[in-house]
């Protein structure tokens, strides 16, 4: 049994905890004028307010901050690093060989069955067919987002589960995939080049050596070469000395073939070593040059024939398919290496190149891979690369994503630096530091979640981030600012109690306002389209951001207050005796007075005042009606980014050797090394470049003819150059026009795209019921963007005449000396194009070295020496083949293009200054308005009106011809259209939240009546500064609106505060105004300073300006537009009232 004296000592301490409650019941009916009901006990305080007390004195609280500091630094040192986000974007080209057919054979046959068959794979998004002479080209496209892998297992299996979709016999070889995606744009690229101007196999050698060592580095994927011409052993044959010894070239390929073959034959038994097996191998592989020409080919007049008697044989490269090389530019003088003591090479030298590219591995930091490539090439001099050569690094977006990342980190600690400052102006420096400490928390366990979600850290997830800083940091400045009041109303009260109070004061507003401004954002994160993954991590970043702010606010933020702030000593009273605010708060009321009263007072003044804003938003919109004057605003997708590099692609007519293609690239190369903000370039005759983001969208990597070439720009550091990449690329662009049509030839100037690339900016498709129908309305479409001013980079699907020469076999004298035609056609394309008849076994290539019989390139001028080969008949005598064949001259054969099965032809253009004075601005929208307007001149005659068509292709083509608009116009509807809707899903959502909050219907349209108030400061700051409006300003203007109600919803919540006080209506109103202009002026200037740091980004300017101007234009207008509006709708309902009441409580929503 318990003792006497345990009873009493248990009595004695329920007595004090009794005496201690009543204190503190006591001390907490004393705070109710103060705190929105709370009691004695606390019990009443709400979830915000419950939060505070309960994390205000928690050990556990510190303990979570530096858990959510580490979980930052963590993020930052393993999410990978890269300059944009990865789309992903999933094309597949399905090539299908058809040896010998003509185009619409390799359409009907091939390619449209394939393209029917590929139809069935779900998750694509358009399917494209080329049909070439001899070879269809299918491509799949993939819906953004589809993985890689998951793509190519359905490609694959469609394909074997459909291989008999093409006959047997039919002569089409098996199909060869090659996907394409995101992962096979090079991070780095090396030139290997040379001072003494080494010969392109030199430099080949030394490139295969090196892929493998840069295979090596960790998280290289793909290591290839592009240029160089090979090597091969040269069979150069003679047809008059064939004939005179009696060879054909099949026979000698055949020969060839059989002379170069080894095997195991099996084992017998050793009789040298008993009880031992001897293995017997059989046969003898070619190991050079000189074996190949002591091959016995034939016997004639009783002697053998070799083979270096009928041709000549030598080792070399192979014969030229492609050039590459490297030019050095104007500011390469300026470099480090010549700033080191070496002689910089001369401004528009050639050299023969080749280079290697380096793509990453899925998930890779982009910036440790290129670094490791660096360092390995740096460790290779001297040894695999020989002195003398150089590896100038061409390509290096390892580098450009460390700098832009580095660069936004830094802007990130400015802004963060500069809204603290902010604050410690307005309230305090211990206020400054606890919401300092709250905006480094929310920043570095919003840096986690976006690791955690899969984000890497690119320029769009760091903007997020600055662009946040400004929203991230209003939950902590309302309650510290709340907080700061409180202890200026109530200085001799204990702080502990204090911040509970204040926290709960604007808990339930502060909750709403952060939930409308993530329903304002979220939305945005289902964008669909290219357009949606790239701008993806700015909705979900800022929505995990304000989610994070709020928990802070709520935890964090009530215990630094309680170890921070401290008492401010004794109140300023007023006359009648309460608490009176000092500083700025004090004077707020009497300009508030001035400002609101007149306006409350005067109905009249309340419709001039309506009147003066519908205006200005009416003016604000018309500017986007204006975009040629001074004042108006250019409506653009993106605009494009301040890069280093810049491609031209040329296009010279079908049929140019590839000599005329190098002399046009060489042209246009020299211009461009003598411009002073040119680095280096390189040249690609024959063969693509590494593909950028542009290119595998537009499937350069497939562009390998005579006639095709681009030159690959590098321009200095844009720290050493006054002018923007987009600025040099226009004002260079009408000399390089010049220049490309002197050599009849179709330039493009290609920059890097500033966000989803495109086919073309702008793209016509041309449909029809017949082919040539088509191929007519797209030349008279094309001549029609030729006669449109500022309509640049013009280019159709259409190929010029070229000349073709058929060779057309004789049956009957054919087939009567038992030559059959496979066996001609076979003759002549071994001596044009070359067969490789066997490979050298020499024990060191790399790449298989070739034999190759070919016709000498002296030889194949005109088509004497063609038409004098020999070929064997049934009865052993030779034929020449002029006896077989009719020489029959026409035009090429033109390739044919599908969409999606159906025909069509495209037309291709760009906006781009071909005069001093542009007449349409620089956005392919406006051009693409100036076009439309001639196609009633562009119809065929007698074929009725030209169909048009924006979003999708047309339904029945066959009725009509049609154009369907493409290009950067179909991406930006798209765009806008997804955007639209998530700004509708979002001011929906906002309503339903405030409607819960408040119990009322027509509180939420005060509350949101802000939100069109933004465009009075978003399309003049625009026009003001000269910016297009476009996706980013889109996306700042739909932030604006979860801002903006934030800001409407702290003021009405407490004007119904002050109305459940007792307050008369009029001077709540104004008092609302006064009391919560200062917490929300500071909101408004910390979200305004985020959006300075980013106005100097070419391409989130216009989201900068938004924020800007839309949260200076409707922060101002909002604390007086709210209050007067508010008053208007509720004056005869609440004045009239007998008794005191609030909106809700005589209009709400039944809870």
């Amino acid at each position: 049994m318990p003792s006497r004296r345990a009873w009493s000592a248990r009595a004695r301490r329920s007595e004090w905890l009794s005496a201690n409650a009543e204190n503190t019941a006591m001390s907490t009916e004393a705070s109710t004028d103060q705190a929105r009901g709370a009691s004695n006990d606390g019990a009443r305080l709400g979830v915000s307010g419950r939060l505070a007390a309960a994390f205000q004195a928690n050990a556990l609280t510190p303990l979570l901050a530096i858990v959510a500091l580490l979980l930052g630094l963590f993020a930052v040192l393993v999410t990978p690093r890269e300059e944009e986000p990865q789309i992903n974007v999933t094309m597949a080209s399905v090539l299908i060989p058809f040896p010998g057919a003509a185009s619409a054979d390799v359409q009907n046959l091939v390619a449209r069955p394939a393209e029917q068959v590929l139809g069935q794979i779900a998750g694509i998004e358009h399917t494209y067919s080329v049909s070439r002479p001899g070879l269809a080209l299918v491509t799949v496209q993939f819906k953004v987002g589809v993985p890689r892998t998951e793509a190519l297992v359905r490609l694959y299996d469609v394909l074997n589960a459909n291989q008999d979709w093409l006959p047997q016999g039919l002569g089409a070889l098996p199909p060869i995939v090659r996907p394409m995606g995101i992962d096979d744009v090079p991070v780095v690229a090396l030139t290997l080049w040379s001072d003494d101007a080494a010969s392109a196999v030199e430099l080949e050698r030394v490139a295969h050596t090196m892929e493998s060592e840069l295979k090596r580095v960790p998280g290289a994927r793909e290591v290839r070469t592009v240029g160089g011409p090979g090597r091969a052993v040269h069979v150069d044959v003679d047809p008059s000395r064939l004939r005179e010894r009696g060879v054909d070239l099949l026979r000698l390929q055949q020969t060839l073939a059989a002379a170069n073959l080894g095997m195991p034959s099996g084992s017998v038994v050793d009789t040298q070593a008993p009880g031992r097996m001897l293995s017997v191998e059989t046969g003898e592989f070619l190991r050079d040059a000189a074996d190949v020409g002591q091959i016995v080919v034939g016997v004639h007049q009783g002697r053998p024939v070799y083979l270096h008697e009928v041709a000549r044989v030598e080792a070399a490269a192979a014969q030229p398919q492609r050039y590459v090389w490297y030019t050095p530019g104007a500011a390469m003088a300026a470099t480090a290496e010549a700033a080191a003591g070496t002689a910089a090479p001369t401004p528009g030298s050639v050299y023969p190149a080749v280079t290697i590219s380096v793509t990453k591995k899925p998930g890779e930091n982009a910036v440790d891979v290129a670094l490791a490539v660096r360092a390995r090439v740096q460790a290779l001099q001297n040894t695999v690369i020989p002195e003398g050569v150089h590896a100038t690094v061409t390509r290096d977006y390892g580098a450009t994503a460390a700098e832009k990342a580095n660069k936004l980190i830094q802007k990130l600690a400015f802004a963060t630096a500069s809204v603290i400052l902010l604050v410690g102006l307005a309230l305090g420096r211990r206020e400054a530091v606890i919401v300092g400490a709250a905006v480094i928390l929310t920043l570095t366990a919003t840096l986690f979640a976006s690791w955690a979600w899969g984000f890497t850290l690119n320029r769009v997830s760091l903007f997020a981030l600055i662009f946040s800083i400004g929203i991230l940091v209003d939950d902590a400045i309302v309650v510290v600012e709340n907080i700061h009041r409180h202890q200026q109303l109530e200085p001799g009260r204990p702080l502990r109690q204090i911040i509970p109070a204040a926290v709960d004061e604007v808990g339930g507003p502060t909750i709403l306002a952060t939930l409308t401004v993530i329903a304002a954002l979220l939305p945005m994160a289902f964008v669909t389209g290219l357009m949606g993954p790239y701008m993806g991590p700015i909705p979900i970043n800022s929505s995990l951001g304000m989610a994070l702010s709020l928990a802070i606010a709520f935890t964090v933020t009530p215990w630094l207050a309680l170890k921070l702030m401290k008492g401010h000593g004794h109140a300023v009273t007023g006359a009648d005796g309460q608490a009176q605010a000092t500083g700025l708060a004090a004077r707020l009321p009497r300009l508030f007075e001035v400002l609101l009263r007149p306006l409350l007072d005067s109905a009249a003044r309340r419709w001039v005042l309506l009147a003066a804003v519908l205006g200005a938003v009416l003016v604000s919109v018309s500017l986007a009606l204006i975009p040629n004057s001074r004042l108006g605003v250019v409506l653009k997708m993106l605009p494009f980014d301040n890069k280093s590099e810049f491609q031209l692609v040329l296009d010279m007519p079908a049929g140019t050797p590839l000599e005329d293609t190098a002399a046009a690239l060489h042209e246009l190369g020299a211009f461009l090394a003598r411009q002073p903000e040119v680095l280096d370039l390189q040249g690609y005759a024959g063969t693509a470049s590494p593909i950028t983001f542009n290119g595998l969208v537009r499937q350069y990597n497939l562009r390998a003819d005579a006639e095709q070439g681009d030159l690959q720009v590098n321009l200095v550091d844009k720290a050493h150059r006054h002018e923007q990449s987009h600025a040099i690329a226009q004002r260079l662009r009408p000399a390089l026009d010049e220049i490309a049509t002197r050599h009849g030839g179709k330039l493009k100037v290609v920059e890097v795209p500033p966000g989803p690339p495109v086919q073309s900016p702008l793209v016509a498709e041309v449909y029809g019921p017949d082919e040539a129908g088509r191929q007519q309305l797209a030349a008279r479409l094309e001549a029609a963007f030729h006669a449109t001013p500022d309509i640049a980079a013009i280019d159709s699907s259409l190929r010029a005449d070229a000349p073709r020469a058929f060779l057309r076999v004789q049956r009957q004298r054919a087939e009567s000396l038992g030559i059959p035609v496979a066996q001609v056609a076979q003759t002549v394309h071994t001596a044009l194009s070359g067969a490789d008849a066997a490979w050298l076994h020499d024990g060191h290539s790399k790449y298989a070295v070739p034999v190759r019989i070919q016709l000498p390139r002296e030889s194949q001028v005109g088509l004497d020496a063609l038409l004098a080969l020999p070929l064997r008949a049934a009865d052993g005598r030779l034929v020449p083949l002029s006896e077989l064949v009719r020489v029959e001259r026409g035009s090429i054969d033109k390739p044919l293009f599908t969409k999606n099965l159906l025909g069509v032809s495209y037309v291709f253009g760009d906006v781009g200054r071909r005069a001093q004075d542009a007449e349409i601005p620089d956005s392919p929208l406006y051009g693409l308005f100036a076009i439309r307007g001639k196609l009633a001149d562009v119809a065929l005659p007698g074929s009725g009106a030209v169909g048009e068509y924006w979003i999708r292709q047309p339904a029945d083509p066959l009725r009509q011809y049609a154009v369907k608009w493409d290009g950067e116009s179909q991406i930006t509807y798209e765009t806008f259209r997804d955007m639209g809707a998530a700004y509708a899903v979002g001011l929906i959502l906002i309503y339903l939240l405030v409607v819960a909050q408040f119990k009322s219907y027509l509180t939420p349209v005060v509350i949101m009546a802000p939100i069109p108030l933004t465009i009075i400061g978003v399309m003049p700051g625009h026009a003001l500064l000269g910016a297009p409006f476009t996706a980013t300003s889109m996306i700042g203007m739909i932030a604006l609106a979860g801002i903006i109600v934030r800001n409407s919803i702290l003021l009405v919540d407490f004007i119904e505060l002050q109305l459940a006080r007792g307050m008369a209506f009029k001077d709540a109103v104004v008092q609302s105004a006064a009391v919560r202009a200062q917490p929300i002026a500071l909101t408004g200037l910390a979200a305004m300073i985020g959006a300075v740091f980013i106005l100097d980004d070419p391409i989130f300017n216009g989201l900068a300006i938004s924020l800007l101007f839309g949260i200076a234009v409707s922060t101002l207008l909002t604390l007086v537009v709210i209050p007067v509006l508010y008053y208007a709708l509720y004056r005869r309902r609440i004045e009239t009232s007998p008794t005191p009441t609030t909106p809700t409580s005589t209009e709400g929503v039944p809870s």
